[in-house]
């Protein structure tokens, strides 16, 4: 671990060369004299280097691995948006993520395809009903969501060093990375911003993986298919966010004065199904969240800020439903029997992320003032944040997730490193099948992530 940290450090000395601060000017073409009808392309990199502890029984290309350190793309994005018209906007965007040396491997075959990369995220067109952001009608594959401000994250602009991806409730299972075939309706009433969502989810049988087996916990049904309802509402009490996007940021970095409180919905009945007595039973989805967002301004001329953000999920996915993930994960097998895995995929540095039971997240950071001595040099964001899960597989035992970091702001969110450490559960069957703790895992990342 030691020998890893050092190469991140000496990483991130030799790209110091990149941090003499150069304003990188948006990609944006006005597309009339007054600049009110306009289109903007972005790009966006974050390459991941990582040392990770391995879950137990861990195994990379056929060997034991107990740690592994690793390279990869967390997210590729490519983007094109704009206010065509008066009343038409329309949002593109193409990309890939976890791109590593384990990137696509089907666990059906257990063969690969690293070429199989880019793909289409966004594709939707909106159309202004009325003025002033208090009605847009919009369609297409989007990411337009209930739930949660973390459903639909502006991961260009996060806080963290990731958004906590349970908020993406059936990421790559009933969807294309979140986004799915929708209509919605969204805007801004006073204090009030709005959302709701009508989506046509995938069938679980083309998320690229071998379909799950019915059995006595509930996993996505095979059969049948029912459209999926959400709502999302916030009430803001000072700024209103962002309204070109359905996306919503990480942090303003203090140009914003930001607090809200928010609730919101997912259901679609019949989602999922389980068999007790070998006939199925189909089981209603039903998820729900409050939570509260705070990215307020402290000292405008010295340029701190504070971010802070609570949020309760409870997630009724059908009984003893659980579900594995891991980021990016950096390998691809698990040497452990039947009898003691909760999982076949509890490898590498996956823990159990989504299922049924409630999760409480909460992040916090605290942004320094720019240096007056070396202005270029951007500034610094340490943070904090854990996640407190209780899933009813998991016999509605308390785990926690632990994360600290740093952000290096050297020009905003369009040129930043982050250092990122991770402190997660694992679990075991033990001797009567019942799950129990087995050791905690830990986890180093740096980032760097660049976007024009």
């Amino acid at each position: 671990m030691k020998k890893s940290i050092i190469y991140i450090f000496l990483f991130i000395i030799t790209t110091n060369g990149f941090s003499q601060n150069q304003p990188i000017k948006d990609l944006k073409f006005n597309l009339n004299e007054d600049g009110t009808h306009w289109m903007q392309f972005t790009l966006m990199n974050q390459t991941w280097l990582r040392y990770n502890q391995s879950n137990r029984g861990t195994t990379v290309e056929g060997e034991a691995n107990s740690q592994t350190f690793d390279i990869g793309l967390r997210r590729t994005r490519f983007q094109m948006f704009g206010q065509i018209s008066d009343k038409v906007f329309l949002y593109f965007q193409v990309g890939q993520n976890n791109f590593n040396s384990q990137y696509n491997i089907s666990t059906a075959t257990n063969t690969t395809n690293r070429k199989n990369a880019m793909f289409i995220h966004d594709a939707l067109c909106e159309y202004i009903v009325l003025p002033k952001n208090r009605l847009k009608l919009g369609g297409g594959l989007t990411i337009a969501n209930g739930l949660s401000r973390f459903s639909q994250p502006g991961v260009s602009s996060i806080m963290t060093l990731d958004v906590p991806v349970f908020a993406q409730a059936t990421v790559d299972q009933t969807d294309q990375f979140s986004r799915k075939l929708s209509l919605y309706a969204r805007g801004q009433i006073s204090k009030l911003d709005y959302r709701f969502v009508l989506s046509n989810p995938f069938p679980v049988t083309s998320n690229g993986a071998a379909a799950p087996a019915l059995g006595k916990n509930a996993t996505f049904a095979t059969k049948g298919q029912h459209k999926q309802y959400q709502a999302y509402f916030i009430w803001q009490f000072k700024e209103h966010e962002s309204m070109n996007t359905p996306y919503m940021s990480g942090t303003y970095l203090g140009n914003k004065n930001i607090f809200n409180i928010a609730a919101g919905a997912i259901f679609q009945p019949k989602a999922l199904w389980h068999s007790p007595d070998s006939v199925p039973v189909y089981d209603n989805m039903m998820l729900w969240c409050v939570e509260s967002f705070l990215d307020k301004p402290i000292n405008k001329e010295k340029h701190t800020a504070i971010n802070a953000y609570v949020g309760y999920f409870n997630t009724n996915y059908g009984n003893n439903y659980l579900r594995y993930n891991g980021s990016m994960n950096p390998a691809n097998g698990l040497s452990l029997s039947n009898t003691v895995a909760i999982a076949s995929n509890a490898y590498g540095n996956a823990y159990p992320m989504f299922g049924t039971g409630q999760q409480v997240y909460a992040q916090t950071g605290y942004l320094f003032p720019i240096s007056q001595s070396i202005p270029s040099y951007g500034q610094l964001m340490p943070y904090v944040s854990s996640t407190v899960q209780q899933f009813q597989r998991l016999n509605n035992k308390t785990s926690v997730i632990y994360e600290a970091g740093i952000n290096w702001f050297i020009n905003g969110h369009k040129s930043k490193m982050t250092l990122n450490y991770q402190n997660r559960p694992t679990f075991i069957l033990d001797s009567s099948g019942q799950p129990t703790s087995d050791q905690r895992r830990s986890c180093v990342v740096f980032q760097y992530q660049i976007m024009i």
